[in-house]
């Protein structure tokens, strides 16, 4: 029974799919006016969790994401650069994925530009208008927020007596909580900015239409779960649920999912306090992909979570041993047969991993099952009791785990232990005859292929990163 926390109802609720076995799955993707920092990347990545442990499940997940391609801030920074709209948001839609795929999240089945969908916002502000919750004023069309007496009960804001009416509007594209003003679905056209010629005017859409047209159009009028990050609930989420019912007169989305706010190093993100962290920037300075992802995904979604380079530092460590464990266990030559503590174990470990994660995705609890598991079957190891029939099903535990959290390495081919300790010897014999040249060459070879070498009193030891 899979269990998660909904913000419109403010309860954990069980997830029952609207239609049979199929989950449709709206997550608000990125405003491509600059690179995508980490706090952006909890929410994709938590996202990216949630669609593989749907899966995991047994559902089929349609999986739609935007690219808001168009708003205010993009605007501005492409008419400053003399470059056209589609021009200065592709190179950061095409930036974003690169950093998207080195983290290893899994592509949606659909993504959708919002200046690909201007027809079908127009169409919505069309119905919306005919329902009496728009109205056109100075070119702009707004929506009237006091005609919808439901507004605010996804972010629990009390509105009334506070909702302002037609002479009180906001055009901007994002506003503070305090600003309950009817918002603009359609701005008039403003020179020397992008806009397209509509049957209700020349101009361009507000920020909250484009969500509520994508969505509907790939995943119909009402559908599972809409999701994203905590600062999303308001305005642009509100707003998304009143222009969509309010068009339709349907329930618009069953499960509303949210992840926390990320803090870095303790602290707001800022570019002027040094603790602005982009993902690529990590990966330069020797981060791996893996243990940014393990450190993101590392705390529950609904609890905030203070990223810190020792933090990362410390999931550094921590990939590295299961990368190490996944290549030790692959390695083994075992017996024939199988024992009875480590079918157990196994059972155990995926018994207390779903259990976890049918919790509202409580990671924590599921990568303890995991840690667990990686321990207890080391000294497995180490004693050398697992038989051939354990090993495959610790093997397949394993990519069971990996296939939800895509923290695992892959196996590197073509070198085995024998390879490497051939090499080692080389080195060994190089460095006793004084050839410190062909000494430091198999080093870096051995540093290519994976390996660190350590040189202790007890000899030279080795280990894979």
């Amino acid at each position: 029974m899979f269990k998660l926390y909904n913000t419109l109802t403010r309860q954990v609720e069980e997830f029952q799919p609207l239609t049979d076995n199929t989950v449709r799955m709206y997550i608000c993707g990125p405003t491509v006016y600059d690179f995508a920092h980490i706090g952006n990347f909890r929410t994709f990545l938590f996202g990216d969790l949630l669609r593989r442990y749907l899966k995991y499940k047994g559902y089929k997940v349609h999986h739609v994401m935007n690219i808001t391609d168009v708003d205010d801030k993009i605007i501005q920074r492409a008419v400053a650069l003399k470059m056209t709209l589609r021009e200065y948001t592709d190179q950061y839609t095409d930036l974003f994925f690169q950093d998207f795929d080195a983290l290893g999240a899994e592509r949606p089945e659909e993504v959708l530009r919002a200046t690909d969908h201007i027809n079908e916002m127009v169409e919505i502000v069309q119905r919306l208008t005919a329902n009496g919750h728009a109205y056109e004023s100075e070119g702009s069309t707004y929506f009237r927020i006091n005609s919808f007496p439901t507004y605010g009960r996804l972010s629990n804001m009390n509105f009334e007596g506070n909702v302002a009416g037609a002479s009180e509007r906001v055009d901007a594209d994002e506003y503070d909580k305090e600003s309950v003003r009817d918002f603009v679905l359609w701005k008039a056209a403003k020179p020397d900015e992008p806009s397209w010629e509509t049957t209700i005017g020349t101009g361009r859409p507000g920020w909250h239409i484009e969500c509520s047209a994508m969505s509907m159009k790939a995943l119909g009028e009402t559908f599972d779960i809409h999701a994203g990050g905590i600062d999303l609930v308001f305005p642009h989420h509100e707003n998304e649920i009143a222009q969509s019912e309010g068009a339709t007169g349907k329930s618009f989305v069953k499960y509303w999912v949210h992840s926390e706010f990320l803090l870095a190093e303790g602290q707001k993100m800022s570019k002027k306090l040094g603790n602005f962290y982009v993902v690529r920037d990590l990966i330069e300075q020797g981060h791996t992909p893996r243990a940014i992802r393990y450190l993101l995904l590392s705390a529950q979604h609904l609890k905030q979570f203070n990223f810190t380079m020792d933090g990362l530092k410390g999931a550094e460590t921590v990939v590295a041993r299961l990368n190490d464990f996944k290549v030790r266990l692959h390695e083994l030559t075992p017996e024939a047969g199988e024992t009875a503590a480590l079918g157990e174990l196994v059972w155990r470990t995926r018994k207390d991993f779903e259990t976890a994660l049918d919790d509202d995705l409580n990671v924590p609890a599921a990568l303890g099952a995991l840690h667990d598991f990686v321990r207890e079957t080391n000294s497995a190891i180490a004693a050398s009791t697992i038989k051939a029939s354990d090993q495959k099903a610790l093997i397949e535990l394993v990519d069971c785990i990996d296939s939800v959290f895509g923290i695992f390495g892959e196996l590197k081919k073509g070198f085995l232990d024998a390879d490497i300790q051939a090499l080692i010897d080389e080195r060994q014999a190089a460095r006793k005859a004084k050839n410190f040249a062909r000494s430091d060459e198999i080093r870096n070879q051995l540093t290519e292929m994976g390996i660190v070498l350590e040189d202790t009193k007890e000899g030279v030891r080795w280990k894979r990163k």
